[in-house]
């Protein structure tokens, strides 16, 4: 079984299969595709592990770079105003394609340019954002691989509840310069209304800022922490966690990163295996598919993720329920 192959399997992305062939056969045409992001990028020697990901998917497709593939890097660097700017720099360079990842760098990248076809990874709710029409029928120059978690407010309050006891106020993060921030908000507002937990906002969009929430939060002294996805909560992962460890607040947040950065829990899909489904939907639009006639793709499998060292410093103990249906622990 050749690599494409198993790739798509482990993936289970039927919707995304395309006729097998070895690589000799492959065009050997040099493709360029540009990426656009917020945390750090090849040829940075600290690129973000997930983004790296999408380039080891390309790999076990076929496509190298200096043979048949140049890869435009654009990173900005946490700062979502510098997105626009990046996303014309990519726009104006003949590219086949464009890879967004996030909220805002799809937004940046959708008024850019509509016609140069857009793979998005890592995007909450592509629809009611206005990316694209439909998730079986994207429409226009944009699709990719979507994730859910803000939809999983529910999960991330009950996952609190079993840790905190009469849990009742909630504290919830949010980037005011990401698109879904305010989508996040409401879903996870709609989730503790028939729960009866208050749930009160902040705002933080560099790490002033973050420093700024942390400290109205303790203020406020809420029973624990929802951490809205972000692209640049992913990058600031351990400021985020020691911040919420100072003031002893659990947390609970959407991607690994932040558990493995010393946050206490983390529900969401695994980002790399989003950003490995991101290199299936460029393979198949060099091959000659239409983004419009090729579906969003959602997540179907999340991890919960416990680091009981940090349960431990926080003198929370983590019901064993909770422990024998976690997907990892970190010790």
């Amino acid at each position: 079984m050749n690599n494409r192959r198993k790739l798509v399997i482990a993936l289970g992305a039927s919707a995304l299969t395309v006729p097998f062939g070895s690589f000799a056969q492959q065009q050997m045409k040099v493709r360029r595709v540009g990426f656009l992001a917020i945390r750090a990028v090849p040829p940075s020697p600290n690129p973000d592990p997930v983004y790296m990901a999408f380039v080891q998917g390309l790999r076990e497709l076929g496509y190298a770079e200096g043979k048949n593939l140049e890869m435009v890097w654009r990173s900005s660097d946490g700062k979502n105003e510098r997105l626009p700017k990046l996303a014309a720099e990519l726009v104006q360079m003949k590219l086949d394609l464009i890879v967004a990842t996030g909220s805002p760098a799809l937004r940046a990248v959708q008024q850019a340019t509509g016609t140069i076809p857009i793979v998005f990874v890592g995007v909450v709710d592509p629809v009611g954002l206005g990316f694209v029409a439909s998730l079986s029928k994207p429409g226009k120059n944009i699709t990719g691989a979507s994730n859910l978690a803000g939809d999983l407010s529910t999960k991330s309050l009950e996952f609190l509840g079993a840790v905190v006891s009469k849990l009742s106020r909630v504290a919830v993060l949010v980037n005011p310069t990401n698109p879904t921030a305010l989508l996040v908000l409401k879903q996870v507002q709609v989730a503790a209304k028939p729960v009866r937990i208050g749930i009160s906002a902040f705002e933080a969009a560099s790490e002033s800022e973050i420093d700024a929430a942390f400290a109205a939060i303790a203020r406020t002294r809420p029973d624990g922490l929802i951490v809205a996805p972000d692209p640049f909560y992913v990058g600031q992962s351990r400021l985020i966690a020691e911040l919420a460890a100072k003031i002893r607040l659990p947390a609970i947040y959407s991607f690994n990163s932040h558990t493995e950065a010393g946050g206490l829990m983390s529900y969401g899909e695994n980002l790399a295996v989003n950003f490995l489904r991101g290199a299936l939907y460029v393979d198949k639009i060099l091959k000659g598919a239409k983004p419009a006639d090729l579906p969003v793709e959602q997540p179907t499998k999340f991890e919960l993720i416990i680091n009981m060292k940090t349960a431990k410093a926080l003198g929370i103990k983590i019901p064993q329920s909770l422990l024998v249906s976690a997907d990892r622990i970190i010790e």
